[in-house]
């Protein structure tokens, strides 16, 4: 009887770490999901762009109804913030989620904020935020930072982009070629920048070749990059 209790509680402990290892797992980030606004969220996105233009109302309607949001309905008013490039009213979301009892430092999370001040060419506010994943020790992957760094380039912030690449570059993880194409596309209107990333683009990943466009042809959509071995 003993045993047969002992590999019960065996298999109920197994059964019980099968289950909590995948909810660690970065995939399951709630920045990635679908977000779907309940009929809360949907009354406080609303009230909170009318009364933008009034600060002392706006701050009263924040702190009676904002802090009282479900998870989920916060995280969409947000998303749905971002995605309208409603910078302020995104900072002032974005500020309220970092300080709920359940927000972790998440690469995603920072990745949609970053992606949503480059639309909107907010040097300032993007170098905050920069400074707060900083701070939490938030970790970019390569494809991440390849892809704020053509972000930046798109919008016409090449200070800022290469001040990102810099930091992609100083970055522990090994560099893959992939994230650098995207960049030195990115690249073609500033070309004295984009022989600093060609050459060590070259460095890193000698057996590829960079093909140089014609001017004329810059606009168009071509392959900047091929590999003569594949990543």
């Amino acid at each position: 009887m003993w045993r047969q209790c002992r590999n019960l509680l065996r298999r109920t402990a197994g059964a019980r770490y099968a289950w909590s290892g995948p909810a660690s797992s970065p995939s399951l980030s709630i920045w990635r999901r679908k977000k779907e606004m309940g009929k809360e969220g949907l009354m406080v996105a609303k009230e909170l762009k009318r009364l933008h233009c009034h600060p002392v109302r706006f701050e009263r309607f924040m702190k009676a109804h904002v802090s009282r949001l479900l998870k989920s309905d916060l995280v969409a008013v947000l998303v749905e913030f971002q995605r309208q490039n409603l910078v302020s009213l995104s900072i002032k979301l974005y500020d309220v989620v970092r300080k709920e009892t359940w927000y972790r430092p998440d690469m995603f999370f920072y990745r949609d904020m970053l992606m949503m001040l480059a639309r909107n060419k907010k040097v300032d506010e993007a170098r905050m935020v920069w400074s707060d994943l900083k701070g939490e020790g938030v970790h970019f992957d390569q494809h991440t930072f390849g892809d704020l760094i053509r972000a930046f380039l798109d919008n016409g912030l090449p200070d800022e982009a290469m001040r990102i690449y810099d930091e992609m570059r100083g970055s522990p993880d090994p560099p893959l070629s992939l994230p650098f194409r995207v960049i030195l596309k990115g690249l073609i209107a500033y070309p004295e920048l984009r022989e600093k990333v060609k050459d060590d683009f070259l460095d890193l990943f000698p057996d590829m070749i960079v093909f140089d466009l014609p001017e004329d042809l810059c606009s168009d959509d071509h392959q900047l990059v091929t590999e003569s071995e594949g990543d």
